[in-house]
């Protein structure tokens, strides 16, 4: 059986927990801080399949299930690359109130060690808490992750068909 590892990253926001608690989980818009796609479900339900798409909604990078949802506290999926044949992991986000700011954890469990997932989804982590961070307190991501963002329009074509939405159904 393969290892699985747990990544944690942590970050102090400046701002209210009903903002943080927004921005991750708003549907039928760009989310910032989720590499620029947006969350369409049928509902934040236990049992709702939840899908990131291409800001066009031309690509689904990301399938999963909502697992849990305790607004504003603690939401979690399961999270599952498109282009990746790797076995799903577990996304939790927990938010709690720390003396006028908001503690945003992100936590990715049951990710299988040394799978192409897993190289993404460590790195992600931190650029997703980060981006968050930078939303809230200024209203929009770092110029690094903006630059990102364009860069990701322009490649948008040599994304792999097999991520068109076309086949990534609610």
């Amino acid at each position: 059986m393969a290892n699985k590892i747990r990544s944690v990253s942590t970050v102090m926001i400046k701002g209210t927990l009903d903002a943080v608690w927004r921005e991750i989980t708003k549907t039928g818009e760009v989310q910032g801080c989720m590499f620029n796609m947006q969350l369409h479900t049928s509902g934040l339900k236990p049992g709702a399949k939840i899908f990131m798409r291409s800001a066009n909604g031309k690509y689904t990078g990301v399938v999963g299930e909502v697992l849990e949802f305790d607004p504003p506290h603690r939401y979690s999926h399961t999270f599952q690359f498109t282009n990746f044949d790797d076995p799903p992991c577990k996304v939790i986000y927990e938010l709690r109130e720390a003396g006028g700011s908001v503690e945003f954890s992100l936590v990715i469990e049951d990710l299988v060690e040394g799978t192409k997932s897993a190289k993404q989804m460590v790195k992600g982590a931190d650029f997703i808490a980060n981006a968050l961070k930078a939303i809230i307190e200024t209203g929009r991501p770092p110029f690094g992750t903006r630059m990102l963002y364009i860069l990701f329009k322009v490649m948008a074509p040599l994304t792999p068909k097999k991520c068109l939405s076309e086949h990534w159904q609610e």
